[in-house]
């Protein structure tokens, strides 16, 4: 530049180009990094071939890759090509010469800046638009698989008479198809739109016509098939309301169509599909016209039409022809939801029973006895002595157990009784040491089973365990202990190498042991390593001493997760539980198929439907689910997973759900035929729990097969609040072994009462069979009571139980020092037309902090009884105990309730008692010292001291004896100690 003066310049400084050597290492870091985004990229999808090969799945990651990919690039391309030909067609269609206007000289500036990149930047765009929309169309691959390997439900939806599969597996693909089309359409029209404008094609400020008839003949085709993609639309619409979601008053969520669908909606809908048909042909005529006049006027007629046919007439519909004569006019479309809703979620064989809710026995001393006949009442519950395991049967700080455990049904002396079952799986936290090698290498898994009978406690309030120590011992026989897959197990192992794993600890030092089994993915392939390294931010993979050959590295040990990878079109149920199977611990899983599209049938939310008071404190409880919003669900998978090996495996239960089928034939060969299932595997498989609750929420309106009665709303249920804690969530639903009025013998159960709607008293009892492999597996039955009468619900027996002052006193008592109360689950059995609850209370005493059962509640027909055991409880209830047990006038109130009965004061009597408060004491003492030594030594000294006092007691007592009979609990003289009552609490 010359010098324009203002002084000195000063020297030049000259900017050249960097060296070669800043260049060469610009280079370098520059394809480092490439090489880096790309191993990364590589290590993700690298690990989860292996993965999926370790678990012999590799079928559902390549189905589910190749059919990704062939999306992506499918719709990719075509949008690509959709976009990109426009513009091309757009640009060649221009006008030779532009106009003489100020709007086009500031465009010629424009065209000659991208002329020189014109190729470039078409292919840009196109790139740009055809990467979205692949990605978008990869997500679809549940759509694209359900479409392509569809079979027929072999049942037809009332209105159209087509098969229900039209609408579960065809109309979700034809919709995504369509969607996609007017995106192509939309995104091609502004794209040629702006191509002529900038080519002068389209003129908005320039003199003379606004659109050449190039473009407007261009842009009138684009237009007119965007129009005729809404005919289409309006066609598929008619379909589409059948799986319609709408609000209507008789209930949330409804699906299908109410009258003013079918007699308006409906022929709205064939009259909008014809104007938009008239209106795309006069689009198309513009090629021969050349005017937009026509297309524009029958573009507005079909606006018009559609507010005026498809808004207005409906609203007209409804307003004067339903709602004055609702009942009568939705009372046919009722009808259809109530059978397809009922068919849908698989409660159309429930069976509601009248039940009056009162005892018809007077004399009830003589309903004792069939107390025991009628129920297995367990009074371990499982969601409450997790704790009480823990402190027992921990052993090691390094072994946990999961916070809630299960129940399960286990032979004893010839004879299935109700179990309590946990697994002593590995917990990191208690390690000694934590560093990288102790958690990944040398803590790697749980050991053996602890389980304990569901109907009985010990002397203490303990659960009576039936296999226990370690390693484990008892009922269950020889099986493999080690747990390597598991609830509590979510970080990666490496296994097998040179460095051994610790296996356990006993009296003669630790254990060390290495793994056997072929699972997880070999690392002795530096490639492996490396990707490890990469995919889990770990670079001592790649390095480590301690991984050398043999060495394996496990991953993904949830049973959840495992299931859910290797079925990734199964929605899991929440809660996984463990059974010893022919010498393996197997944790089984229960799946369910689901789809959103069975006409008439009512949606509802997983989510929300089966949220209970457990998943509100657990959430590792929650349901896995692919779709949320559902209205057709089975069980139809039962799968398994090894708690050693990591071997999942997938069994077809229900053999006619045509979801399973469908998918069977996408994924082949992933899940074995329903005949491969043991009949050692069969005796531990149960309804599930998220199915039952699903179904009982639906069972609150749908219990009814009268429309008139749904729409009146007047027997609607609702799910009561458990009333044990203060969540406000619902109450869980229970397992347990018990016989309804029709069943001749007990049968595994799962179990829930109904109250109401806005009120707290009884409405129902709901059951279902449990138990695998019976004839009535999966049969609902409801005890439906009278609207008449009124029967207390579990808020309000829970509320009597709080409210009376003696039992009120006692908790007081057991809230002793830094003692907590924590009430068990309250169960409810039929019996004799009445309802039984009983309610475990759990006492959490002194520095333990782990809780025993202390007292058992039981309520029957407005009585009351709040023992140390279920037999006594029972006793009291029932009238069972001779007078001279406990005098009405010094342990009963007018509710019923109990207060401590006296001690004994026969001499040998309180000598032994006095021997048992000591032998207790030193037990309490030594529990806070883990002096397990002593602690035995004073567990038999108690029982001892208590056989003392219980001789001495029968033989001066002229009736023979008080109390503990009838249903466990640890029954003892009603003279005999009650630690529960301790100052300490304990």
């Amino acid at each position: 530049m010359p010098d324009r003066g203002g002084g000195p310049t000063g020297p030049r400084i000259r900017v050249g180009r960097p060296s070669r050597r800043v260049r060469t290492l610009l280079m370098t870091l520059g394809v480092l990094a490439v090489l880096g985004m790309a191993f990364t990229m590589f290590a993700g999808f690298w690990t989860d071939w292996l993965w999926y090969r370790s678990v012999n799945y590799s079928s559902v990651f390549t189905t589910t890759l190749w059919t990704k990919i062939g999306l992506f690039f499918v719709f990719g391309l075509l949008m690509a090509l959709a976009v990109g030909f426009n513009i091309w067609l757009a640009h060649w269609l221009r006008p030779p010469l532009s106009a003489m206007s100020m709007e086009q000289q500031s465009l010629d500036r424009y065209r000659m800046g991208i002329a020189p990149y014109k190729k470039w930047l078409l292919l840009a765009i196109t790139a740009l638009v055809g990467l979205i929309a692949g990605a978008s169309a990869s997500s679809q691959w549940r759509t694209w698989l359900m479409w392509v390997n569809g079979v027929p439900f072999g049942e037809k939806d009332p209105q159209f008479h087509l098969d229900v599969g039209f609408y579960a597996f065809d109309l979700p693909w034809y919709r995504f198809l369509l969607g996609f089309g007017f995106a192509a359409a939309i995104l091609s029209v502004i794209a040629a739109a702006l191509t002529h404008y900038l080519y002068g094609g389209l003129r908005i400020t320039s003199p003379g016509a606004r659109a050449t008839a190039a473009a407007t003949g261009h842009l009138s085709v684009l237009i007119g098939i965007f129009v005729a993609l809404k005919a289409v639309a309006y066609w598929l619409d008619r379909y589409g309301l059948a799986v319609k979601s709408s609000d209507f008053k008789a209930t949330d969520n409804w699906t299908g169509l109410r009258y003013v669908d079918a007699n308006a909606y409906l022929p709205a809908k064939t009259i909008l599909f014809c104007i938009a048909v008239i209106c795309a042909l006069l689009f198309f005529a513009t090629l021969w016209r050349r005017t937009w006049q026509l297309p524009v006027i029958g573009f507005g007629l079909m606006v018009l039409s559609a507010i005026l046919i498809g808004g207005l007439y409906p609203a007209i519909v409804q307003k004067f022809q339903v709602q004055p004569n609702e009942q009568a006019k939705e009372a046919p479309y009722v009808e259809k939801n109530l059978k397809a809703t009922r068919d849908a979620y698989g409660i159309d064989g429930t069976k509601v029973t009248e039940y009056p809710g009162t005892s018809k026995t007077e004399d009830k001393t003589k309903l004792r006895d069939d107390v025991d006949a009628t129920a297995s009442i367990r009074i371990m519950d499982p969601n409450i002595v997790s704790p009480t395991f823990q402190q027992l049967q921990q052993i090691r700080n390094y072994y946990a157990f999961p916070t809630n455990l299960d129940v399960d049904r286990y032979a004893k002396d010839g004879k299935d009784q109700d179990t309590v079952i946990g697994l002593r799986e590995i917990n990191l936290n208690g390690i000694p040491k934590r560093n990288w090698i102790n958690d990944h290498f040398r803590y790697t898994h749980g050991y053996g089973v602890v389980a304990a009978e569901g109907t009985n406690a010990d002397s203490q309030g303990r659960p009576d365990f039936t296999e226990s120590d370690l390693p484990s011992k008892g009922d269950l026989g020889t099986y493999e202990q080690r747990i390597y897959y598991g609830e509590k197990t979510t970080m990666y192992s490496i296994v097998g190498g040179p460095q051994k794993e610790i296996d356990y600890s006993d009296d003669s030092g630790e254990k060390t042991y290495s793994y056997k089994a072929d699972s997880g993915v070999s690392l002795s392939n530096p490639v492996n390593r490396a990707a490890y390294a990469v995919a889990f931010g770990e670079p001592q993979i790649l390095y480590s001493g301690a991984i050398g050959d043999g060495s394996r590295i496990l991953y993904n040990r949830t049973p959840k997760e495992r299931v859910e990878a290797v079925a990734p079109w199964l929605t899991i149920d929440g809660d996984a539980y463990p059974a010893v199977v022919d010498g393996r611990i197997q944790w089984i899983v229960d799946a369910y198929t689901t789809t959103n599209g069975y006409p008439y049938s009512s949606r509802t939310t997983l989510g929300d439907t089966t949220a209970d008071s457990l998943t509100a404190s657990n959430n590792q409880r929650a349901v896995v689910a692919q779709q949320n919003q559902v209205n057709y669900i089975r069980n139809s998978v039962k799968a398994t997973v090894d708690a050693y090996t990591g071997e999942v495996k997938l069994f077809q239960w229900d053999t006619k759900d045509p979801v399973l089928k469908t998918w069977m034939k996408a994924f082949p060969d992933t899940v074995k035929p329903k005949s491969e299932i043991s009949k050692s595997l069969m005796d531990h498989l149960r309804y599930p729990q998220d199915l039952f609750k699903v179904q009982r929420e639906l069972l609150t309106r749908y219990h009814v097969k009268d429309a008139t009665t749904f729409l009146s709303g007047s027997e609607v249920w609702q799910v009561p609040d458990d009333p044990t804690n203060k969540s406000g969530s619902a109450v869980p639903p229970y397992y347990l072994s018990m016989k309804m009025p029709d069943q001749k013998a007990q049968a595994f159960s799962l179990t829930t009462t109904l109250t109401p709607n806005g009120r707290d008293n009884l409405s129902a009892f709901m059951a279902v069979d449990a138990e695998a492999g019976t004839s009535d597996y999966g049969k609902i039955r409801i005890l439906k009571l009278p609207t008449n009468t009124t029967v207390n619900g579990p808020s309000q027996v829970q509320s009597q139980f709080n409210s009376e002052q003696n039992i009120a006193e006692t908790i007081r008592l057991l809230r002793g020092g830094d003692s907590e109360v924590e009430y068990g689950n309250l169960l409810a059995v039929p019996l004799d037309g009445g309802l039984l609850y009983v309610e475990p209370v759990y006492v959490r005493g002194g520095g333990l902090k782990y809780p025993l059962l202390r007292k058992v509640l039981v309520s029957y027909g407005g009585t009351t009884a709040f023992e140390d055991t279920l037999g006594e409880a029972l006793n009291k209830v029932f009238g069972a105990e001779g007078p001279t047990t406990q005098p009405p006038d010094e342990g009963e109130d007018e509710g019923g309730g109990t207060t401590p009965p006296p001690t004994s004061t026969n001499p040998t009597v309180q000598e032994a008692l006095n021997d048992a408060q000591d032998a207790f004491e030193a037990g309490q003492e030594a529990l806070k010292k883990n002096d397990w030594e002593a602690y035995g030594r004073a567990q038999k000294d108690l029982e001892d001291a208590l056989k003392r006092a219980e001789d001495a007691q029968a033989q001066a007592d002229r009736t023979g004896g008080a109390g503990g009979g009838g249903g466990g609990g640890g029954a003892s003289p009603s003279s005999s100690p009650k630690p529960s009552s301790s100052p300490s609490g304990t």
